[in-house]
């Protein structure tokens, strides 16, 4: 059995002012451009057109429009004081020993120096372990294939940050 009524959380979504959908796109992603694109998308019949209309946005970023995006992440290990969602994505970094912390915001620093921005991945579910494993494989990478996975890995962040954006107050 299917349903054709929007989802609560997202009728309330596709009915927000201009001004109140765009400061809560710009929490879901920071880039102005992206949020601009969702916005234009409304309303969005389904969750699934959300996404689709999200990864559309994410495709059509410029290399300063994925910049705009990850300046709104923190590096991995030091999660925004008092930002519930950047907290909660790097959970997986509570609990890790001084070592690994202390190996972490070294592979952070080293990326940032070589990238020019903070290593992004969608740390939601991952370990410190995983997480540290990713940076040292990534580190190699050349700066354009980087784009794209920092691309990617973006656009797998924001899917789970519409899912809550569309579930809060359903």
């Amino acid at each position: 059995m299917t349903s054709t009524s929007t989802p609560p959380g997202l009728a309330r979504f596709n009915t927000l002012d201009e001004h109140a959908a765009l400061a809560a796109l710009h929490e879901v992603c920071a880039s102005s451009a992206w949020a601009r694109r969702l916005l234009a998308a409304r309303p969005c019949a389904t969750v699934e057109d959300l996404y689709a209309a999200s990864d559309a946005a994410m495709a059509e970023l410029t290399a300063e429009d994925l910049a705009e995006a990850m300046a709104g992440h923190p590096p991995i290990g030091r999660p925004k004081p008092g930002d519930p969602a950047s907290a909660r994505e790097q959970r997986g970094m509570a609990g890790a020993s001084e070592e690994l912390r202390a190996e972490m915001l070294e592979l952070n620093l080293a990326y940032q120096e070589k990238f020019g921005h903070v290593f992004l991945i969608c740390a939601t579910g991952r370990t410190g372990e995983q997480m540290r494993d990713a940076v040292k494989e990534r580190i190699g990478n050349a700066p354009e294939q980087e784009r794209e996975i920092v691309r990617t890995e973006l656009g797998k962040i924001n899917r789970i940050r519409l899912a809550r954006l569309v579930e809060e107050e359903a």
